[in-house]
C-alpha cells in the first residue's frame, strides 16, 4: 500500500496505541496506520543518518588515527589524549552501530530479524551514547583536578575513570536488552516490530525514560557545570591576585594557565557545549511527550525525529572541534615559538631579580658584562651559580616560565654543597 492511501499523522511505530489505527474493512482490505508504511519520516531518517554516517566515520577515524600515532611516537602520552581516544571510540560506536541500524530499519519499516538481534541492537543503540556522555564526564573531572587540585593528580585516576565509564555504560544499556523484544502486531499477522509495549506500565515507562535521561544527560550536565564553574572561579580569583601583584614572581605572562593548558581547556569546554546544544532540544520535546502528551501531539510528527537526528550530530562535531583547536593551536605555537617559549620574570620591570635574556651557557667574556643590579640574596645566588656553570661548560636548563621552584631549589643546594666543599 502506498503512502497516499493512508490519511493521518505519521506516528512512531514503536508505540502500541498507534497500531490500533489499523482498520479492517468489510471487503477484507486493511488500512495500515501511517507508521506501518514507508513515509516522509523514513525518508528523512535514511537521508540524515547516511550523511551523518559518512561525516562521523571520516572525522572520528581521523582523530583516532592521529591520537594513536601520537601515542606510539611519544614516550609520554597525556591523559587528555587518551580520553579523547576513548571519546572517538564512543562516537565510532554510535556511527557504526546506531546509524546503520536506523537506516536499515527505516528502509524495511518493520523488523526483519530475530528476537536476539532486536535485543542486541537495542543494547548498542544506547551504549555508544552512554559511553560518549560518561567519557565527557571523565574529561571534565580530569580538567578539574588538573587545575583546581594539581597536587592530588594520580597517574591511575584517568584509567580508573575510563574503566568506570565503560562499565557504567554497559550497566545502563542492559535494561534495553531486557525490555525490548520482538512483538507481532495485534491486528496484522506476520507484521513484527522490535518494541517494548507490554513490558512496562505507563508510569513505569515514564520512570524508565526519566532515569535514562538523568543518566545520559542530566547527571553529566550537572558535573559539567560544577567542574567548569569551579575552574573559571579559580581562574578569576587567581587573575585578581595577579593584578594586585601578590604572585607576580610565581607566574609568567600567561597568568594562571600556560598556553597549552588554556587551549586544552577551551577545547574540552567547547566539546561539552556542543553536547549540551545537540541534546537539550531533544530531551525538552521528550519531556512534553512524557508528561503532556496532548500538547506534544499538536507538534509536527517529524519534529521528534528531526531533534533526535540533530542530537546524533554530536558524534560528528567532536572531531571537528578537536581538529579546529589542534590545527589552530599548532599554527599559533609555530608562529610565536620564539617570543612565547620563555616569557620569564626578567621581562617584567617589577621583578625581584634581573636575569639575562640569553641562555645560561655564557662564556667568561659575556658573563663579565652582566651588570649587577641588586645585592639581594637572590642575585648573589644566581651570579655565583652562573660563574660555576660557565666553568663546567655543561649547563642544565632551568624552566623559568614553568613557575616551578624545584629547579631553583636544586641549584641552590648544589651551590651550598660546592661552597662547603671549598
Amino acid at each position: 500500500m502506498s503512502e497516499t492511501e493512508v490519511n493521518g499523522k505519521i506516528y512512531d511505530h514503536r508505540v502500541l496505541p498507534h497500531w490500533s489505527n489499523v482498520k479492517n474493512e468489510t471487503n477484507g482490505s486493511i488500512h495500515y496506520s501511517p507508521d506501518m508504511i514507508f513515509n516522509a519520516g523514513h525518508r528523512l531518517s535514511i537521508t540524515g543518518y547516511s550523511i551523518l554516517f559518512v561525516l562521523s566515520l571520516i572525522g572520528n577515524s581521523t582523530v583516532l588515527y592521529l591520537l594513536t600515532k601520537r601515542r606510539l611516537s611519544s614516550r609520554h602520552t597525556s591523559r587528555i589524549d587518551i580520553m579523547l581516544m576513548h571519546l572517538a571510540i564512543a562516537d565510532l560506536t554510535v556511527t557504526l552501530l546506531l546509524m546503520p541500524l536506523e537506516v536499515a530499519w527505516s528502509y524495511t519499516v518493520e523488523w526483519k530479524s530475530t528476537d536476539f538481534m532486536c535485543r542486541l541492537m537495542s543494547f548498542f543503540r544506547v551504549f555508544g551514547l552512554y559511553l560518549s556522555s560518561f567519557v565527557l564526564v571523565c574529561i571534565s573531572v580530569d580538567r578539574y583536578f588538573a587545575i583546581i587540585k594539581p597536587l592530588k593528580m594520580s597517574t591511575n585516576r584517568g584509567r580508573l575513570m575510563l574503566l568506570i565509564a565503560w562499565c557504567t555504560s554497559i550497566i545502563c544499556s542492559l535494561p534495553q536488552a531486557l525490555l525490548f523484544h520482538l512483538g507481532e502486531h495485534p491486528n496484522v499477522k506476520s507484521y513484527y516490530q522490535c518494541v517494548m509495549f507490554d513490558t512496562l506500565s505507563q508510569f513505569q515507562s515514564i520512570l524508565y525514560n526519566m532515569t535514562t535521561m538523568c543518566a545520559m544527560y542530566a547527571c553529566p550536565l550537572i558535573t559539567f557545570i560544577y567542574c567548569y564553574g569551579a575552574i573559571y572561579l579559580k581562574i578569576y580569583r587567581e587573575s585578581k591576585r595577579m593584578s594586585k601583584g601578590v604572585e607576580r614572581f610565581r607566574r609568567s605572562n600567561d597568568d594562571v594557565l600556560c598556553r597549552a593548558k588554556k587551549r586544552t581547556l577551551k577545547m574540552t569546554i567547547t566539546i561539552v557545549i556542543v553536547f549540551i546544544i545537540c541534546w537539550t532540544p531533544y530531551y525538552i520535546i521528550c519531556m512534553f511527550y512524557w508528561f503532556d502528551y496532548n500538547t506534544a501531539s499538536r507538534f509536527s510528527p517529524l519534529l521528534r525525529k528531526v531533534l533526535y537526528l540533530f542530537a546524533c550530530t554530536n558524534s560528528c562535531m567532536n572531531p571537528i572541534v578537536y581538529g579546529m583547536f589542534n590545527i589552530r593551536g599548532r599554527g599559533d605555537n609555530n608562529a610565536n615559538s620564539s617570543s612565547n617559549r620563555n616569557p620569564s620574570v626578567y621581562q617584567r620591570g617589577d621583578s625581584s631579580s634581573q636575569i639575562p635574556t640569553s641562555p645560561f651557557n655564557l662564556n667568561h667574556t659575556e658573563s663579565n658584562k652582566i651588570p649587577p643590579t641588586r645585592t639581594s640574596t637572590n642575585d648573589k645566588l644566581v651570579n655565583s651559580s652562573l660563574a660555576k656553570l660557565n666553568k663546567a661548560d655543561t649547563l642544565p636548563m632551568i624552566c623559568i616560565s614553568c613557575g616551578d621552584s624545584i629547579e631553583l631549589t636544586n641549584l641552590q643546594k648544589s651551590c651550598n654543597t660546592n661552597s662547603s666543599g671549598k
